[in-house]
């Protein structure tokens, strides 16, 4: 789709879809529970990006004045999912509306996986003599 224009007097305003990508992305992660955006599933097991690579797991479609977005996130083990993908719908919805001024139409959540919590090895006791 081509990117969103808005005329005036002075001139026209162009977002490009890139950016909407990157508002989403960083609203997504934001969001309590989410452990990262997901670059796909690659051989049955969904690989997890850093910030560096917002976009990757954000796909948007952008018209003239609306947007839709879809996004492939990892969430944190023991978190309610529901909740968590609400609150990402919510938050990414707000972000873009503030700062593009597009209206979003709808922001479709892709769990494509769990991050479990990393095993620590057990801090020695000291001993007290």
């Amino acid at each position: 789709m081509s990117e969103p224009r808005e005329r005036s007097r002075l001139g026209e305003l162009r977002i490009a879809n890139e950016v909407v990508a990157v508002i989403a992305g960083l609203a997504a992660t934001e969001v309590d529970g989410v452990a990262g955006m997901s670059g796909g599933i690659a051989g049955g097991i969904a690989e997890m990006l850093g910030r560096k690579n917002l976009t990757k797991g954000v796909k948007v479609e952008v018209g003239q004045q609306q947007a839709a977005v879809d996004l492939y996130v990892i969430v944190e083990y023991g978190v309610r999912i529901p909740e968590v993908s609400l609150n990402i719908q919510q938050n990414v919805k707000r972000a873009i509306e503030t700062m593009t001024g597009l209206t979003v139409v709808e922001v479709n959540v892709h769990i494509q996986g769990v991050h479990l919590p990393t095993q620590e090895p057990p801090a020695e006791e000291s001993r007290v003599i």
